[in-house]
């Protein structure tokens, strides 16, 4: 997607500031943070959100959850807990249509909705 913000990030047009990479999923720090640890888990393959999931890119989600772990743990907060959240669609708050989950953590968070 030439327009697609994530994929421009994916693609080194935009910088950003890289906290995990593999093959099929890139990760990166929020810009505006919610939370003390507040990063962006993205596959690199556009896919619009949770709702264009299907049985042919389906596996992308096992590397988006073991990403998550392996982040947590790298920025120490897989012991204290953290949260993994994905927006589908724009009543649910989702801003940049391709795929991504946020993962934040760093503080209590209680009952906070990111």
């Amino acid at each position: 997607m030439n327009d697609c913000i994530f994929c421009k990030i994916i693609n080194g047009e935009i910088p950003s500031k890289k906290v995990y990479e593999t093959d099929k999923v890139y990760a990166f720090h929020d810009i505006n943070p919610e939370a003390p640890v507040h990063v962006l888990i993205v596959p690199k393959e556009h896919i619009a959100s949770h709702n264009e999931l299907s049985s042919e890119n389906v596996d992308v989600m096992k590397d988006i959850h073991l990403a998550a772990n392996e982040i947590a743990r790298k920025l120490g907060i897989s012991e204290s807990g953290y949260r993994l959240i994905n927006n589908c669609g724009a009543d649910a708050g989702q801003t940049v249509f391709h795929l991504h989950y946020h993962l934040a953590g760093g503080t209590a968070m209680g009952s906070k909705i990111l």
